[in-house]
């Protein structure tokens, strides 16, 4: 009962905030177009504090883990294709099967998944996050602009869909601030005590901010009905999607506890918002992707709560072959 009232204590304030967020958009009619300054200081601001914060004080050995780098990027890859298949096998559109792709694949690694994961297994997890959020964006940022190129919907050219993914990845905030956090680490350098401060404050106000907009944005789209391949993406996204990350991180081998377990809690997170952000990009599944997020995020309640569960209480081995 103790452990059961640890883990309400830690899953409960992050989905509050969602529920708090939820419960202000749909009761206080005040214009979606507000959102847009709060969106600026998390993507601009607050999150990439955040993970600069994660990222500077680590060694470089820790960052350059390229198995674990592989193995968890191969894992969001076949999430993204079996999600594919599912939105083909539903719609027979390439662009809608594209945005279900996203659905089944991508967590809310940025918004959830630091603070969520550092809460529950301690600072020693925070490289892993980071590596997992940097090529996870990478790998699902570069195959959509070209899958949907291949699609006839983004109406560029290879060439110039390849030139903006570049740009993108090379001038996102995040990465930028990945980059600057491990010329830090790298060069052990130290901020000004005030400039210090300062990224303290922004990155603690990351977490309860993104929470609530995530809940504001949802309650401003609700869900109109239910997609006949919605389940069947939740259940890749929240259940099979952890079980295959635990499956390969333990048939490679050789990585750290902690380091498993970030991976399976990242890959059970619900669907990204980013998801609802480019399909209104490109004008495709706008009503799929807020369903997906919807549902996800009520049913993750359950199954993730069910992953901290087993993994706080010993019941999922690190390694399934030690």
């Amino acid at each position: 009962m103790a452990e059961l009232a640890n883990l309400f204590n830690l899953v409960a304030p992050f989905f509050g905030l969602i529920l708090l967020g939820f419960a202000a958009g749909r009761y206080k009619k005040l214009p979606e177009a507000g959102l847009a300054w709060m969106q600026y200081f998390l993507i601009y601001v607050a999150l990439p504090c955040l993970f600069y914060r994660l990222i500077s004080d680590k060694h470089l050995s820790e960052l350059a883990n390229w198995a674990y780098i592989g193995t968890t990027t191969l894992s969001t890859f076949c999430a993204f294709a079996l999600s594919f298949a599912v939105g083909w096998r539903y719609t027979r559109e390439m662009p809608q099967s594209v945005m279900q792709a996203v659905a089944g694949a991508y967590s809310n690694i940025g918004y959830m998944g630091p603070p969520l994961i550092l809460a529950a297994l301690g600072p020693e997890a925070s490289a892993p996050v980071v590596l997992i959020f940097v090529f996870d964006s990478l790998l699902l940022f570069s195959l959509v602009p070209f899958l949907m190129a291949l699609a006839g919907v983004g109406k560029k050219s290879l060439a110039a869909t390849a030139g903006e993914v570049v740009w993108g990845v090379l001038t996102h905030p995040f990465n930028l601030a990945t980059m600057v956090g491990v010329f830090a680490a790298y060069t052990q350098l130290k901020l000004p005590v005030a400039i210090d401060q300062m990224t303290l404050w922004l990155s603690q106000a990351a977490a309860p901010c993104a929470l609530f907009l995530l809940g504001v944005t949802v309650a401003l789209r609700p869900m109109k009905s239910m997609p006949g391949e919605v389940p069947a993406l939740v259940l890749i996204k929240l259940v099979l999607h952890p079980l295959l990350v635990w499956l390969l991180l333990s048939a490679f081998g050789g990585f750290a506890a902690p380091w498993i377990y970030a991976a399976v809690i990242m890959a059970a997170l619900p669907p990204a918002l980013n998801i609802f952000v480019i399909s209104t990009q490109y004008k495709v599944g706008i009503e799929r992707a807020s369903a997906c997020i919807l549902v996800g995020t009520l049913v993750s309640m359950v199954t993730l709560t069910g992953f901290l569960w087993l993994i706080r209480t010993g019941r999922m081995a690190a390694d399934l072959f030690p």
